[in-house]
């Protein structure tokens, strides 16, 4: 069965991917699994049947048969699982990657939307400082920096990240993968015959 995962119709970011559906299509575009999109306008998303799907009413959702989920850092944790691909074989670097996940989610993630900028700059120093000279976070690319690629790309422009040149450089590599241009390309042509 060919998984459905549902994005806006008209995204607010004009198409650019800042989207938390952007790390599901990414995660599928990397393990090479063919997904269908359901696109949804904000109106769509407060209706019961979209509620029994997602009930906070939000983006992204992804059904696969029987299976349904919603957050984004789940699904992404469930196609990583599912698919080879996002998770190393051997299973200490399988465990520290499934870490950073959850480190990318739950600490470098909430502190941007804290308001707290010196709380920021700190945790982003810190992750400057495990990142070093590394293309990514733990060995090869996985679902962990796939997470926190997308986490860092929400600072694209503010001065805080362009004063840090490793966690930029991390980002670019990050959108240089070419599943990260593909996943990309649906809500680029989403917006163009919108």
């Amino acid at each position: 069965m060919t998984p459905i995962v549902s994005i806006f119709k008209n995204p607010p970011d004009g198409g650019r991917g800042f989207h938390r559906d952007m790390r599901v299509r990414w995660a599928l575009e990397e393990v090479g699994q063919p997904y269908r999109l359901r696109l949804l306008a904000f109106s769509e998303m407060r209706r019961p049947e979209y509620r029994a799907l997602h009930p906070f009413g939000q983006m992204p959702t992804y059904e696969d048969g029987n299976l349904v989920l919603f957050e984004s850092g789940a699904i992404v944790h469930h196609i990583a699982h599912t698919y080879p691909g996002l998770l190393p074989l051997d299973m200490s670097a399988r465990s520290r990657a499934v870490m950073w996940m959850f480190a990318a989610l739950n600490t470098i993630e909430p502190c941007m939307s804290s308001g707290n900028a010196d709380y920021l700059s700190v945790r982003l120093a810190q992750l400057s400082t495990k990142l070093g000279y590394a293309d990514w976070l733990d060995g090869d690319f996985s679902a962990a920096d796939l997470l926190m690629v997308t986490v860092l790309r929400a600072l694209r422009g503010a001065d805080i990240l362009e004063g840090i040149p490793n966690l930029q450089r991390y980002v670019e590599r990050g959108e240089a993968r070419p599943a990260f241009r593909q996943a990309l390309t649906p809500s680029a042509t989403i917006m163009q015959t919108a």
